[in-house]
């Protein structure tokens, strides 16, 4: 039977080429993005699922949506944080204040906003995996990426906290997707991005893989087979 799977971050890049994924694999997807344009375009293309234009760092947008979903397609068997924002390159004291505000406000305290938002109906049901985008910079640093490395470093510890506030049942997993290219791969690396894994390869092993988790996967920092190189 296919589940039901919340993603954020689904207009472009992993998120979306995952949920494009989960649809022609048979399942139900809930899935937001900022971008208002994209994601009208998502639901045209997908009228049978739930796509909604969702800032995850504004809390109070994050549980209206929440709430819809709950609503309309019903508890989820499966949250993915994906949604993830990447600083340019540059020494900490260079980066502006705003820049890394916002890439917290995204990767940490907009995971938090979507675990708030939907944990509360899984644990009453008492099944479901949550699983939170972690990096190889959440398990290792770079210069010049100080602020993306402490947010993936706290979505580490993050998760290990929560996982153990859950319920026999239920998982939450910090995972690394893997080195992949993607736009925010190109903000890192430029040219040389085009080296890494592509994203149609990467879907390939993400896909069973983040399936295949169940709730003796809990607490664990697990990382996509195949895609750290």
């Amino acid at each position: 039977m296919g589940k039901q799977v919340v993603i954020t971050g689904v207009s472009r890049g992993l998120g979306r080429a995952l949920a494009e994924a989960l649809i022609a694999a048979g399942h139900r997807v809930a899935g937001c993005a900022r971008g208002a344009e994209a994601v009208a375009t998502l639901a045209q293309q997908y009228p049978d699922q739930h796509f909604m234009a969702v800032d995850i760092g504004d809390g109070a947008a994050v549980q209206t949506w929440a709430e819809a979903v709950l609503d309309q397609v019903g508890v989820p068997d499966l949250v993915i944080n994906n949604a993830g924002l990447v600083n340019e390159p540059a020494p900490l004291w260079q980066v502006p204040v705003a820049e890394f505000e916002a890439v917290v406000t995204v990767n940490l305290l907009g995971t938090v906003n979507v675990l708030r938002s939907f944990a509360p109906a899984m644990i009453q049901r008492g099944s479901g995996i949550f699983v939170n985008y972690s990096s190889g910079w959440g398990r290792s640093t770079s210069p010049e990426f100080a602020p993306y490395c402490a947010t993936k470093w706290a979505i580490e510890g993050l998760t290990q906290a929560f996982a153990q506030e859950l319920p026999p049942g239920m998982a939450a997993v910090a995972l690394n997707p893997g080195i992949i290219h993607t736009d925010m791969l190109e903000t890192c690396y430029g040219d040389e991005a085009a080296r890494f894994t592509p994203i149609a390869q990467w879907v390939k092993a993400a896909l069973p893989f983040i399936l295949s988790l169940s709730p003796q996967d809990n607490g664990r920092a697990l990382s996509i087979p195949g895609s750290l190189s």
